[in-house]
């Protein structure tokens, strides 16, 4: 498994009466963030925060964020590109780190555990695949299509397969459009036959 070469910052927002560092397998998730960052050859040295909280703090966020009003188990906000001219790159240093960072996951640690109990997985496990979920998000992957959705859960299971993590993550049914949503086509006419 390749060392971390990545600026990964953990901060666990939690009641520390509720959960420690030491009841979290945070090398794991350092691993799971890393795998996923050298997988896409991303630079070292490029910064991801990841932030286990609790369910009422996804829910505000997703709510607000994405105007859904539940708690989910991860959330991706990507770093907006930060357009610095290399002269003045090379002038602040500083301004080129806030550049190699590529933006924040947050995990619902409660609602984690309910999804581990529910599907009979480890707590370690489940959360591997949330940081491993929610970093390609951060690399531009989605789920939004079925073809986007082939391309990103490919990887994902490229991905937890090297760090032993056997789920299969289901896959998300898309409709297909009806007979009157499919646009027709043009009737062939002697102008318009090649």
């Amino acid at each position: 498994m390749p060392t971390s070469d990545y600026d990964l910052t953990i901060q666990i927002t939690l009641d520390p009466a509720s959960v420690t560092e030491d009841d979290l397998p945070l090398d794991r998730l350092r691993a799971a963030v890393t795998q996923v960052l050298h997988k896409h050859d991303i630079a070292g040295g490029t910064g991801i925060s990841l932030v286990i909280t609790d369910d009422a703090t996804i829910q505000q966020m997703n709510r607000q964020f994405r105007a859904v009003d539940a708690p989910t188990d991860v959330l991706s906000f990507p770093a907006d590109p930060v357009a610095v001219p290399e002269d003045v790159l090379d002038d602040d240093p500083d301004l080129a780190a806030e550049e190699d960072y590529l933006g924040d996951l947050i995990l619902a640690l409660p609602y984690i555990q309910q999804q581990a109990a529910a599907e009979q997985h480890t707590l370690s496990d489940e959360l591997t695949l949330a940081c491993i979920h929610g970093t390609l998000h951060l690399l531009g992957y989605d789920h939004d299509s079925a073809e986007n959705q082939a391309a990103m859960w490919a990887i994902q299971a490229e991905l937890l397969a090297t760090m032993g993590v056997e789920i299969v993550v289901p896959e998300f049914e898309f409709p297909v459009p009806d007979e009157s949503e499919i646009p027709e086509k043009p009737e062939k006419s002697e102008k318009n036959i090649p």
